[in-house]
């Protein structure tokens, strides 16, 4: 019998399947059908790793898995989107802490410059900066909830219906410089939209959180994945992850308007320090070597490895597959089982070398799989 569509059907649209994994967009995604195969073997009570979560599409996978994660990511901004993946929060709650915070009686510091009056109405931008100063230093999971929301609203193109950006016109994933986007703006003579704040939050809210996974155990750090992972105490049986790619340094001035949000500075910041992505040859294998001698003493016995890998069109020092095995070797922990072709990264910008640079030959990509080797008689 055929179904039939009721009138609360036609007014309500209904939510993709794996919403909440798409909460915002960032430069360094693999799909989610890679770490959810990865995962298949996984049983009840194991715990799952990735070490540059990025934006967390490991943790949703363990999450609909039924299996407990940690994510380590260096960039705030991934870190705060991969937090979102975990936590369970009511629309109504997210949409009630939004409310209270841009009804509160405050003076937030709002920046000045041509970038921001074309780049938000003067009601948004005194919105947004309402938002930001009230969910600075929060850890409640309304508060982690719309937060991630707003780092996904913050830019994006115009559209005819109802608005889904804050933003006058300006792509989804990363934060165009000032200088570029004041000369697309004017040169066009674009002005920002009139968006209404709370119902952009409301529907993103709904749209990412009113049907989501039964929630697992897990967290997400910030900060250098060494330094981290030798502070946790608890074990982990699988190990999924891609590291960021040689080459791969512009997370911080490309995330600059998203990182302002969380209570960064309001222009773009080009520091290099410390990005894995900026050490070159030797450099980078001994760094990711000790990655993996950190992650191999939080492991169980059978623990398992599994790695992503590439590089961007523009990399020309070595094969990224040798590099990444070179590295396994050199900590030796880890001892590899395959090292399969991944192919060609795809045109919908879901691999990371195919993110930052729009031309040149792709490099391909390799899964590698390693398992800990037994060191108790060396």
């Amino acid at each position: 019998m055929p179904s039939t569509l009721t009138a609360r059907d036609a007014q309500e649209p209904r939510i993709p399947a794996d919403s909440l994994n798409a909460i915002c967009p960032y430069w360094t995604m693999f799909p989610l059908d890679f770490p959810l195969a990865e995962l298949a073997d996984a049983s009840p009570g194991q715990w799952v790793l990735d070490p540059f979560c990025g934006r967390g599409t490991t943790l949703y996978a363990a999450r609909k898995l039924g299996l407990s994660a940690v994510g380590i990511d260096s960039n705030p901004v991934a870190a705060a989107i991969a937090q979102a993946k975990l936590i369970s929060p009511s629309p109504a709650q997210i949409e009630v802490l939004a409310s209270e915070l841009l009804n509160a009686e405050t003076d937030p510091d709002i920046p000045k410059g041509r970038f921001w009056e074309l780049a938000y109405s003067e009601p948004v931008l005194r919105d947004l900066c309402r938002l930001r100063e009230g969910l600075i230093g929060r850890t409640d999971s309304a508060s982690a909830g719309l937060r991630a929301i707003l780092l996904g609203a913050l830019h994006g193109p115009l559209n005819k219906g109802e608005a889904t950006y804050f933003s006058n016109q300006m792509p989804r994933t990363y934060s165009t410089k000032p200088k570029g986007a004041i000369k697309f703006w004017e040169d066009r003579a674009m002005s920002p939209p009139s968006v209404d704040t709370l119902s952009v939050i409301r529907r993103h809210a709904q749209r990412r959180y009113a049907a989501v996974p039964k929630r697992t155990d897990g967290e997400v750090w910030s900060g250098d994945a060494i330094e981290v992972v030798r502070s946790l105490r608890r074990r982990f049986t699988w190990i999924v992850t891609s590291p960021p790619y040689p080459g791969m340094v512009t997370y911080r001035p490309d995330g600059w308007l998203r990182e302002w949000l969380l209570g960064g500075p309001s222009a773009p910041n080009y520091d290099r320090t410390d990005q894995l992505g900026a050490f070159t040859g030797e450099q980078f294998v001994k760094r990711l070597a000790a990655v993996w001698t950190a992650i191999a003493d939080r492991c169980h016995p059978a623990a398992r490895l599994t790695i992503r890998f590439g590089a961007l069109p523009s990399y020309s020092s070595g094969s990224p597959s040798v590099l990444l095995l070179d590295s396994l070797e050199r900590s030796e922990r880890w001892g590899v089982l395959s090292c399969r072709d991944a192919g060609s990264p795809p045109g919908t910008g879901a691999r990371q070398a195919d993110q930052l640079q729009a031309a040149g030959t792709h490099v391909r990509e390799v899964d590698v799989t390693a398992a800990l080797l037994d060191t108790s008689d060396v």
